[in-house]
């Protein structure tokens, strides 16, 4: 086996004289331009290093809830109809007060001097209590606060206690039935929201929970939109530092471990990390948001370069040891190993170019920004790792010597590699055989993957949001707002007999709607009077609306007085759980619709959006993700002008995803977003190990050189980078499971298991599929005409 190795070193000085038509149609050679002038290159690298960093400074993040479901969909541009109509539900902070001892007199007093003291925070707009609820008005007068200013104390304080749990403005709604929850709504000023005010408003917010309730043994939590989405802010931008951190140590570590050189250290990592640079700051230059998806992009241009830097670096070192000047080996490792990097990028574009056909607008500005991402980090490996390599490397000759005799972390790696390759020729079809079978039984398992959607997947689950929520589905019926929008026709107003009726009909099909709680309209109102005043007329309704304060109208009625919103509450279940929630109701409405022509009556809110588009949406993806199957295989196959390369990339291309499909099927997790959309881009990735070694298996097959010695050749020479590599892109990808957002987390982990699936399908199911159709073609067309 040694001599066998031996024989591939002296190899590499003679593989330039296999075929010379390149499978990149000659765009490698963009990697010679800058090393013809390192020095000027560097120079023009620093101009735009600096350009790139106040790019990034430009960058900034997209924290919207709706974010995944924006598109040109009518249903969309009905929700943010409602939205602009009826804003309240954007800029709620939802404030959560849990105990056995709520009501209690003393922890009453308490938090009302909380709900007192929070209106007076800056950015706050108004307040919605319990401390609201107003007693039963008397004919002709506005009815007084049920809080008395002094709270009644003994048996009077228990029988007002009982008063204020059977109370029918409160009751369920902001105080849950065994009155151990009150739920606060507090609705905070548009612009605070839109801002980085928000981070000291909702600081100050829970500095008074601390200030006023600590001594209580209640439990205060903070939930509502605006807090979700500061949640996913401040999560994006710590998770952004920890993945540039660590994966950036990961790769320089791995590479000084092998190459034992920092000159070589330098040229394997550093450009993926000017790539990276280079990339955020055209994204802010290209004003791209950071959202949750593009919060991935460092480790994935991490992923997509330093593939293709290991495998330059390491052709470099081969020809080095060889024998050659540093100028020549760069050089050649540019026009031998360039063409498979063109390659690798060209597969991850297209990945990325997929994903343009998802009805989600995140998921589409995802994969601009991937394949822009993609087109930079090709040329700045391709110009960078030569630059380096010219400018670092010092004392060629010593180099060469030095290392023909002791390279054992490398050696060790090319004997693991033949060890492999050896068995994998031996019997290619038999192995062949049980790979198809294999991949097709995995395949039958993925296809039973069901698509699944919560919102609290999106927002970071280790913090205060997720779980009040959790506490309001128990409590209240749930945390998230289905809306039924009711328009008037022309010559309708919002008082008119008719509308009245419409209102009252839409609310109480909503009270009676399986799974709806805690509903709120104008009808409420409208029924307290008429059960507590006795009085149940226009005009006292009007002078009623008119006393309320207007934050507290516009959550029921637009500014125009053309429409109204009859608002309920589900829980945070999965869309698979909510839609036929969300479809019942839409179903029960149609009675309505039919007594009320004229009106416009449609179910909307985000957990509407989410319950009916996410499914389809995903399963949209999926598809995509077949057709990408079927393209990539055909780029690949006509880069290299082989049917042959055409069908050996597929079960290698296929496996990590069904593997990966198959460990989401038996954690019961389904198909989510960041899932589908990892797998979609990391089967892309993954060829990158088959591309490199279909294009060493193209070089070494020449006249004479049998197709199992090629297939072994091939294998000891870009086998070891293929290993490191993938331990590098699997530790950046995997860091992810540091995030706070669980999105991301499964994101991360599941391209990292992705990538060293490619690997071993790469190892043990390409060799000898490879190998089984190059036989096939040579008993087709002879043995004269290369298969490759």
């Amino acid at each position: 086996m040694l001599e066998k190795h031996r024989e591939n070193e002296v190899h590499v000085d003679k593989v330039e004289q296999g075929p010379t038509s390149s499978i990149a149609f000659g765009l490698e050679r963009i990697g010679l331009i800058a090393v013809r002038a390192p020095i000027v290159s560097c120079i023009v690298l620093l101009a735009l290093i600096v350009g790139a960093v106040f790019g990034i400074h430009r960058i900034k993040i997209d924290d919207s809830l709706s974010q995944l479901f924006r598109s040109d969909t009518r249903e969309f541009k009905q929700y943010e109809e409602v939205t602009k109509k009826f804003p309240a539900e954007e800029f709620d902070v939802l404030v959560v007060v849990e105990g056995k001892n709520l009501l209690a007199r003393n922890n009453l007093e308490k938090l009302r001097d909380f709900v007192t003291d929070m209106q007076l925070v800056e950015g706050t707009r108004g307040l919605v209590s319990l401390f609201s609820a107003r007693q039963a008005p008397a004919p002709g007068k506005l009815p007084a606060a049920l809080f008395p200013a002094e709270l009644p104390e003994g048996d009077a304080y228990n029988k007002f206690i009982e008063t204020v749990k059977n109370n029918e403005i409160i009751r369920g709604k902001l105080l849950s039935e065994d009155g151990t929850l009150a739920l606060i709504v507090l609705s905070l000023d548009p612009q605070v929201v839109a801002s980085s005010k928000l981070t000291k408003t909702v600081g100050d917010i829970r500095a008074l929970m601390k200030e006023d309730l600590g001594d209580t043994g209640l439990n205060v939590q903070l939930s509502g939109v605006p807090v979700m989405q500061l949640e996913i802010r401040n999560a994006v931008e710590r998770d952004g530092l920890t993945y540039n951190i660590l994966g950036i140590l990961a790769g320089c570590i791995i590479a000084i471990i092998f190459f034992r050189k920092i000159s070589f250290m330098v040229a394997a990592a550093f450009p993926p990390m000017i790539a990276i640079l280079l990339a955020l700051g055209a994204l802010g230059w290209a004003n791209f948001n950071l959202n949750m998806f593009l919060n991935v992009m460092t480790p994935l241009i991490m992923v997509i370069s330093f593939s293709d830097s290991m495998q330059l670096t390491f052709a470099a070192r081969d020809r080095l040891i060889a024998g050659q000047d540093k100028f020549t080996a760069f050089k050649n490792a540019v026009l031998v190993v360039g063409p498979a990097c063109v390659l690798t990028h060209g597969t991850a574009g297209i990945s990325f170019i997929a994903l343009q056909f998802s009805d989600s607008d995140l998921i589409r500005k995802f994969g601009e920004a991937g394949l822009a991402a993609t087109i930079i980090a090709l040329v700045a490996v391709l110009s960078l790792v030569p630059v380096f390599g010219v400018l670092l490397v010092r004392n060629e000759k010593t180099f060469a010597v030095k290392f023909q005799s002791a390279d054992a972390g490398v050696q060790a790696l090319r004997n693991f590699c033949y060890w492999i390759a050896v068995r994998m020729v031996g019997r290619p079809g038999l192995f062949s055989l049980i790979a198809v079978l294999f991949v097709a039984g995995l395949g039958v398992i993925y296809a039973n993957l069901e698509p699944r959607y919560r919102l609290a997947d999106q927002v970071p689950d280790k913090r205060q949001a997720v779980a009040a929520s959790d506490r309001l589905d128990a409590k209240l019926t749930g945390a998230n707002p289905v809306n039924v929008l009711v328009q008037f026709p022309k010559g309708e107003t919002l008082y008119s007999p008719e509308t009245l009726q419409t209102i009252a009909d839409v609310h109480a099909t909503v009270e009676k709607a399986a799974g709806v709680g805690n509903v709120w309209s104008l009808e409420t109102l409208r029924r307290w009077l008429a059960e507590k005043a006795g009085s149940a007329d226009v005009a006292t309704l009007k002078e009623y609306v008119n006393v309320i304060p207007e934050h507290l109208v516009r959550r029921f009625i637009d500014a125009e007085q053309d429409a109204v919103v009859v608002a309920g509450r589900v829980p945070d279940k999965d869309s698979s759980q909510l839609l036929p929630i969300v479809d019942k109701l839409d179903t029960e409405l149609d009675a309505v619709r039919k007594k009320h022509p004229g009106y416009e009556i449609a179910v909307t809110g985000l957990a509407a959006i989410a319950a009916r588009n996410s499914a389809s949406m995903i399963e949209k993806l999926n598809r995509g993700l077949t057709v990408e199957f079927a393209l990539v295989a055909i780029f690949i196959g006509l880069a290299f002008r082989s049917w042959v390369v055409m069908f050996a990339c597929i079960l290698p291309g296929i496996f990590p995803v069904v593997m990966s499909g198959t460990v989401l099927w038996a954690m019961g997790e389904g198909l989510q977003f960041a899932s589908v959309v990892a797998l979609t881009v990391s089967f892309g990735l993954g060829l990158s190990a088959t591309i490199h070694f279909l294009n060493r298996l193209r070089l070494e097959s020449k006249p004479g050189v049998g197709s199992a010695l090629a297939v072994e050749r091939a294998t000891v020479l870009v086998g070891p980078a293929l290993i490191l590599t993938t331990v590098v892109l699997a530790c950046g990808l995997v860091v992810t499971v540091f995030s706070d957002l669980p999105s991301l987390r499964l994101f991360g982990w599941l391209s990292a298991f992705s990538m060293v699936m490619a690997l071993v399908a790469d190892l043990f199911i390409l060799r000898p599929t490879a190998m089984w159709l190059i036989n096939l073609h040579a008993r087709l067309q002879g043995p004269d005409k290369p298969a490759i």
